[in-house]
């Protein structure tokens, strides 16, 4: 009888992780950020005086959230310990904390039970349970590589062309190695790349980083497999890859266009350094939060077009925020569909999915709600301008980092708004894409058709 109920009670267990695995995805990263504040409030963490709660928690939820936004300077504020923990949470949160849990009880056991399994493809998304394993080791192998790589490149460059003693050299490209992969933008200079805006050999492996964390490990592992037949790709490896390049495309000429005769920006380099900070640029938008040119200094018309960027995003299943460009990608297609007057959405000779169709709407119109609200409330209850709290508050959802220069500025509550905006940017494409694909049902009935007047 007691076997029994110890069964029924790992069924139960098992059905209500099936329902509900983005809940321990959730209290995953609930527990990194803190420990991450616990151990940034120890006196080693700081070089003054101990951080306080929302310093700590401010810093510990923009490391694990992978944002970037900062309250301190962190060259200068924290200690090397405090570095070294910043680097293990954006670490943890860019591959997602679940996964990495996931991932060391997969190699100590060398299996896992189906509620972690759920648990771990919900976080990873996994295209199926069955390629979990290889998903998992996968994600983990191409983050060290390509970390590394990055790595050993700065280094090289620190050490060479700035006379960075090797051990130096070699902290500065890991830090901001792993900073780029997983689109943290946390950087262990005041100015982030400023210093740095017009050396390809910096920023050319840091925005070649950058993209191949923002595209997603799914993405990448299949054009490893695929990468002699790229007619094999799925359509969402297909999207992920033309929104990307498009996105750079745009967003390149962009940049110089609005910034070309701004003397606090672009204006002093010549055209070399003017395309490579524009480059530079248009790639950290999209969630990295690293800056080679003065953000508090772009003209405003630049500043919305970075929020258009940022709230865009990069790929699903990778270390960056947004709505993602998939989601993007599939409101346009269905706009395109409805303009031309065809019945279904379609691309690359596939249909889209009404379902999918619904998820997409339903994760723009909430990010749009989640941003609106907030950026009313702080513009009403501070001093700075409309353009550079709606900057602030779509960088923190976005998770990408990038700053008007106002965060310090803004009262406690207001940086507990932007920690709750971090949380939710980081966690609410995974929790609410999951419970919406594990909600959907089939109902019996179809209740009789409707059109209200649309426009």
């Amino acid at each position: 009888m007691q076997y029994s109920a110890r069964a029924e009670y790992k069924v139960t267990s098992a059905a209500s992780l099936r329902r509900r695995p983005g809940q321990l995805v959730v209290l995953g990263f609930l527990g990194a950020i803190a420990a991450g504040t616990a151990l940034l409030s120890l006196p080693i963490a700081a070089t003054g005086p101990n951080a306080s709660f929302i310093e700590a928690l401010f810093t510990a939820t923009s490391a694990v959230c992978v944002t970037g936004l900062i309250v301190t300077d962190t060259p200068v504020f924290w200690t090397t310990f405090g570095h070294v923990v910043i680097l293990v949470l954006i670490q943890v949160g860019g591959l997602g904390v679940m996964a990495v849990a996931s991932t060391l009880g997969l190699l100590l056991s060398r299996r896992l039970d189906l509620s972690t399994r759920l648990v771990a493809a919900a976080s990873t998304r996994a295209v199926g349970l069955g390629d979990l394993r290889r998903v998992l080791l996968g994600a983990i192998r191409i983050s060290f590589i390509i970390e590394a790589a990055c790595a050993l490149v700065l280094a090289a460059r620190f050490s060479a062309g700035y006379g960075e003693p090797p051990g130096r050299a070699l902290w500065l490209g890991l830090f901001h190695s792993v900073s780029g992969f997983n689109n943290a933008g946390f950087a262990l200079f005041s100015d982030s790349l400023m210093s740095y805006g017009t050396d390809p050999w910096i920023c050319v492996p840091l925005a070649v980083t950058v993209i191949l964390g923002g595209i997603g490990f799914p993405v990448i592992m299949e054009l490893l497999r695929q990468r002699r037949r790229p007619g094999r790709w799925s359509l969402h490896t297909k999207i992920t890859v033309w929104m990307t390049a498009a996105l750079l495309l745009v967003s390149t000429p962009f940049f110089l266009l609005t910034e070309w005769r701004n003397p606090a920006t672009l204006g002093p380099m010549d055209l070399p350094g003017k395309l490579l900070a524009a480059f530079t640029q248009s790639v950290m938008a999209r969630t990295a939060g690293f800056n080679s040119v003065d953000t508090s200094q772009m003209n405003t018309e630049t500043w919305l077009g970075t929020d258009v960027l940022m709230f865009i995003g990069a790929g699903s299943a990778g270390t960056a925020g947004g709505i993602k460009v998939t989601t993007f990608a599939v409101l346009a297609i269905v706009i395109w569909s409805e303009l031309r007057g065809d019945p279904d959405a379609t691309v690359s000779d596939r249909r889209i999915t009404l379902a999918t169709q619904r998820q997409a709407l339903t994760v723009a119109l909430l990010g749009v709600a989640i941003v609106i609200l907030p950026a009313l409330f702080i513009t009403t209850s501070s001093p700075f301008t409309s353009d550079e709290v709606v900057f602030e508050v779509v960088s923190a959802f976005s998770t990408t980092g990038l700053s008007t220069g106002i965060t310090a500025g803004l009262e406690w509550y207001h940086q507990l708004i932007l920690v709750v905006l971090m949380f939710i940017g980081r966690l609410g494409p995974i929790t609410l894409g999951t419970s919406l694909a594990l909600r959907s049902r089939r109902r019996l009935y179809r209740l009789p058709e409707s059109a209200p007047i649309i426009g």
